[in-house]
This record gives C-alpha cells, structure tokens and sequence, in this order.
C-alpha cells in the first residue's frame, strides 16, 4: 500500500488518453448517441501503450495495439450477437482473457499490458448486440483506435528523441546510484548493480528499436558506454557527472558528455546491433522462436486467468449480480508473475475499488446534471487514473473504479445504489477466486526457467572469456557478447525473483544464482575495460 514515485512520464499516458477519449465522446455527445461511447472506447484507450518506446518501434507497436483491440473487440461483439447465455459469455470472456494475458506477457506489450483489452471484450460481451451491428460498431473502434495511434506518435513531432534520451538518463541515474552506494561502503549494493545493469541492457535496446537513421544513437550510445565504464570500475566513477548528464538529457539540448572517449566502443555498441553475427538467424525466425520461448513461459499464468476469470464469472452469476464481468475483470487484472506479486495486487485492487465505490457515490448527483457533466467527469477520472497508477495500483484504482460506473451511464440513466452493491460484491468475489485459482494452478516450471537462465549465463560467459583470452579480439563480436551476457544475467535475475515469489517449489538454487551473478559482473567488467581505455590517472569517468 506505500506510495511510490511517480513516474517521469506520467503525464504522457494522462494527457494522451484525455486526448484520444474527449474529441470522441463530445461528437458523439453532440450527435445525440453517446451510447455508441462504448465502441469508440475500444480504439481510445490504445493510446495508453507505448509511451516507453522510441517513436520508430512506437508506430508498429501502436498498430499491432489496436489490431489486437480489434480483434478481442470484434470476437466478442459476434458472441454478444449469437447468444443471451451468461454462462457461454462468461466462458467466453475468459478464454479471451487468458489469450490477451499470454501474449501481452509474451511480447511485453505494457504498461498497462492486457487489463485494458480485457475490459473492453468482457464488457462488450455483455453489451445488447446484433449481428448486422458488429461492422458499424468495429468500424467506429477503428476510427477511434486510428486516432489513437496519431495521439501516441504526435509527441515525436516536439520531441523525436524522447524515449531514448529518456532511457539513457535512467541508466546513468542508476550507475550513479551503484556508484555512490560503493563509494560509502567500499563494496557496492549487489541490488543496485543489478538494477543498473537491467537498466542499460534496457537503455541499449532502446537504442537498437529506435532506428540504424537515428541521428541521436550515436551520441546516446556514449553516454551508455561510460556508464557501463563507471559500472565496471565504480571506484573511478564520478556519480555528480553522470547525473549531470542525466539531467542534460532533459528536453532538446544538446548531448552530454562530448565525442570523447567511448566514441568507438560506442560505434561498435551499434554496429553489434545492426549487424548479425555468425550463423544468427533471420531476424523474422530469431523473434519467432524468442516469442514461442515466452508463450511457454507464460503458459500457467494463462491457465490461471482462465481458470480464475471463469469461476468468478460463475460465482457472480450466482450471487444474481447483473455484470458478472466486472468479477471477470477483477480477476484477470490480479494475475502478475507469481503468487506473491498476486496477493499484493488483490489487496490493492479491493482497496482501491472500494474507495472507488465511494468517489462514485460522490460524483454521481455532479454526473447526472447533464451529459456534459457526465463525460467530463469520465475525462477527468481518465486522467486522475493514469496520473495516480504509477504512484501504487490502488491509488489509480480508486479513478478507475468510479469512471466504470459511470461509463454504464452512457447507454442509459443506472441506480447508484445497484451499481454500488453490484461493484462491491463483484470485487470481492473476482479477488477471492481469482487468487484462489491463482493458488490452485502452480507454476512448477518456474525453477525450471532459473537452470535454463544459469545455463544461459554460463554459455554467454565462456564465449566472453573466450573473446576476451584472444590477443587483439574483434571489438563488435566482443561487444555483442558483452550485451548478450547482460541480457543473460538481467533474465537471470528474473527468474529468481519470479521463482522466489512461487509457493510449492523444490529447493531453489540461491547459491548458484548468486556466485553466476558475481561472475558474470566480473566477465563484464574484464569485457568493459578490455574495449575502454582505463582513464588517466586522477581522471574520472
């Protein structure tokens, strides 16, 4: 329940779904048919994705976004079409779930990841619908999800290096971090190394989605070369520097941090990402496999969104309640990647619900003035949710609960009161059995996942020792086995932490985790030093 920090770009999301919602709903709202609010929503609320990406990856991520939209969108509106069973819908809905959980997991598409394609298909299940609807409806979600995709891409008409310069701030941020912790105890935070280097192998691929035409890589790339130098040699480190070129980084100034030393290792940095190596696969066939690799990965937590959305659906259905997919909903926004991460989702999900219902019951008489009234404060609730999420879930929650509520004013004028006891009971329910399924179904593959990772940072280690024992090795291939050994330990680190989080596992391997984690630092370190010229003496990186 603590209060986080906020995220830099939290008003990135806010202003960008304000914008992709407003200018449909008000023209909706003056034609007299904001009951067609619902359809538009589908393609607004794409505009919440891919804020962290460069703007060249950021288009095809958009697009891939709202086609996915689409496509849950229009299943669920032929379902609606051909049945009235509210078993068949709540089954339905959540073998829809469980799919948008697979493959957002798999292509780490998110924040907000799969809740928002969930309730949008849960709630248009429910929705009344014919047949001959079903185009008119996906047209208006289209045209809605189009210009959502010109919202998120219009940012980069300002600022077209946004994301990245971003990303290369947070990395030196972070090594200034590992590098203070170190200069106060002589030994530095293994968390905090750990944390740096997920952040430069982040920033790093950054860089590599933004473009090979980018005109910013190259300056970037430097900077993350002599943090990677400062990581490696924390001792040499100047922590002032490399915050005061993190926040250099800010708007469109120039780049920190001069053509000086780094600018080749720099180069090779980028040439590693542009060029293949070896026998590497095509790059179509390498994201093929890399996404079959992830589905497997994901495959409990899709039987657990299954499992757990329907019988919440179910349980609500019995209970009477009239909108059994907000348990469904409920549900399928518990499921992180284990049982631990679950629980704390359930809490904050049920707290920030339940004060929801309350904000609700205070906005109500201001909503029914008049339709206006109603879809600003649906706006405004928009807002406050994605400005306040970042701060900790219950906290956006409490925007959203009462923005749900009152989007069922749309179509028609609903009872507080129902809608109230409706909400409460369905929160409750979706929780409970959603983290009772989420107990019932283990992910007994996730000790599996830690030895595929030790293995992975094995094999990625002897190829760097064996780069790094030649006379004069090849700098891209040394960089490229560099970057694919940071890769290996972030994932490695994952997995632990995945597995740590599990209940009824086998006894995890902690010790060899930790001493293939001091290891695979050391390597780099040796790699890092082995590309960079040491400073002079007296000089700090």
């Amino acid at each position: 329940m603590r209060l986080g920090v906020p995220s830099e770009t939290w008003f990135k999301p806010a202003l960008s779904v304000v914008v992709s919602v407003a200018p449909p709903n008000l023209l909706l709202l003056a034609l007299g048919r904001l009951d067609l609010a619902l359809y538009t929503m589908a393609g607004s609320l794409c505009a919440l994705y891919a804020h962290n990406r460069p703007y060249a990856a950021r288009a095809r991520v958009l697009a891939w976004v709202v086609l996915g939209m689409l496509t849950g969108f229009a299943a669920a509106l032929v379902t609606a079409s051909l049945t009235s069973s509210a078993v068949v819908l709540v089954t339905v809905g959540a073998l829809l779930a469980a799919g948008q959980k697979a493959v957002c997991d798999a292509t780490r598409v998110g924040p907000p990841a799969n809740v928002i394609f969930t309730f949008i298909s849960s709630a248009t299940l429910f929705a009344p619908q014919e047949l001959g609807q079903v185009p008119a409806h996906v047209g208006l979600a289209a045209l809605a999800g189009l210009w959502s995709w010109v919202v998120g891409m219009a940012p980069g008409l300002v600022r077209p290096y946004g994301p990245e310069r971003r990303a290369t701030a947070h990395a030196l941020r972070a090594t200034a971090g590992y590098a203070t912790g170190y200069a106060q105890s002589g030994d530095g935070d293994g968390a905090a190394r750990t944390a740096a280097a997920a952040a430069l192998h982040a920033a790093w691929q950054t860089l590599g989605a933004s473009g090979p035409r980018s005109t910013a890589r190259a300056p970037l790339a430097r900077l993350l070369t002599r943090a990677e130098v400062a990581l490696a040699s924390p001792a040499d480190a100047d922590p002032a520097r490399l915050r005061a070129w993190a926040a250099a980084l800010r708007g469109n100034g120039a780049f920190p941090g001069g053509p000086a030393s780094g600018a080749g290792p720099a180069r090779a940095a980028l040439s590693a990402g542009d060029a293949p190596h070896g026998a590497r696969r095509p790059r179509t066939q390498r994201l093929g496999a890399l996404v079959r690799e992830r589905l497997a990965g994901v495959a409990p937590l899709a039987v657990r969104t299954a499992l757990g959305c329907a019988l919440a659906g179910y349980a609500s259905l019995a209970l009477g309640v009239g909108r059994p997919y907000w348990a469904l909903v409920t549900a399928a926004s518990l499921y992180q990647a284990n049982v631990t991460l679950t629980w704390n989702r359930g809490v904050q999900r049920v707290v920030g619900n339940l004060l929801g219902v309350l904000l609700f019951a205070a906005l109500a008489p201001l909503s029914h003035v008049s339709r206006l009234s109603l879809v600003l404060c649906c706006v405004a609730l928009n807002f406050g949710a994605e400005a306040l999420i970042t701060r900790n879930y219950w906290l956006g929650s409490v925007c959203v609960t009462p923005m749900a509520l009152l989007i069922t004013d749309f179509a028609r004028y609903q009872e507080p009161g129902t809608l109230m006891a409706d909400r409460v009971l369905d929160t409750v329910v979706g929780a409970l059995v959603g983290f009772a399924a989420a107990v019932a179904v283990t992910n007994r593959r996730a000790a599996d996942r830690i030895e595929h990772a030790l293995a992975a940072v094995h094999r990625a280690r002897e190829h760097s020792a064996g780069l790094l024992a030649a006379p004069e090795p090849d700098p891209h291939a040394l960089t490229a086995a560099h970057r694919d050994l940071t890769g290996a330990l972030v994932a490695l680190r994952t997995a632990a932490d995945t597995a740590a989080g599990e209940w009824w596992q086998r006894d995890l391997p902690q010790e060899r985790v930790l001493h293939a984690e001091q290891a695979g630092h050391r390597t780099l370190a040796v790699a890092i030093r082995r590309q960079v010229p040491p400073p002079a003496e007296g000089v700090r990186v």
